[in-house]
């Protein structure tokens, strides 16, 4: 597969994306389309906004590489398909940065569901929603999503249970609690993990009846760590 390359458009950049086999549910490529990235990286990064890697976007966060985004949404296809589920779907985007994947979940329930993006840096939760207003108005105006300042650590649990759970940060001590508990039973949950080896790994789980998650592990990964507001702060 190609790695790292470098696209001058959106849809050029979702076309490399298809071809290297990353994506491929139509609903998925259809709203990284509508997703523009140029739209949600900071002003020094505008020329290289179709690069396949990932930018600093302050505070000691990144927006991730356009693969890892499109091989997430492909894991979530199901989850995030407003027509294969009886009731609205909920999702939470745990350290929702930049507002691009979150704006993409957006797209992709936008018929009846909602997004709600945490972040706990002030400056990246204004960073975020000025984002969607600019590239994807619609989901803002129409309360699709919303993005609040909260430790994404602890979840959100106003408007729990979720559906999906997304986290854009690697957990050092596996997945934090409280988000399992906000998970609905069936809900899935995609996070980076880091293990005792030091690797990190993207894991999927699966909420059963019991309350417990089936995981798997996708590939391994390389995020910023999911940490408190001090230490990331610390960090940048």
């Amino acid at each position: 597969m190609t790695s790292f390359f470098r696209k001058q458009t959106n849809d050029s950049l979702i076309d490399q994306l298809i071809y290297d086999g990353r994506i491929e549910n139509e609903r998925c490529i259809a709203a990284l389309r509508q997703v523009d990235r140029k739209n949600y990286v900071l002003k020094r990064n505008k020329s290289s906004s179709y690069y396949d890697q990932p930018f600093g976007i302050g505070y000691g966060a990144t927006i991730s590489a356009p693969h890892m985004h499109a091989m997430t949404l492909e894991l979530l296809k199901d989850d995030l398909n407003p027509d294969l589920k009886d009731d609205p779907i909920s999702v939470l985007d745990v350290g929702s940065g930049s507002g691009y994947f979150t704006a993409a979940m957006g797209v992709l329930v936008s018929k009846n569901g909602s997004v709600v993006g945490i972040e706990h840096i002030p400056e990246l939760v204004e960073f975020g929603i000025n984002n969607i207003k600019k590239g994807n108005p619609e989901l803002i105006e129409k309360a699709i999503i919303k993005i609040i300042e909260g430790d994404g650590r602890l979840g959100y649990q106003e408007n729990a249970p979720y559906d999906v759970i997304h986290v854009g940060a690697c957990a050092k001590n596996g997945i934090p609690e409280k988000l399992i508990e906000q998970l609905k039973i069936g809900g899935k949950v995609v996070i980076p993990v880091e293990k005792s080896s030091g690797q990190q790994y993207l894991e999927y789980g699966i909420k059963k009846k019991n309350g417990k998650l089936i995981i798997s592990q996708i590939c391994g990964v390389r995020f910023v760590p999911l940490t408190s507001k001090k230490k990331q702060l610390r960090l940048f």
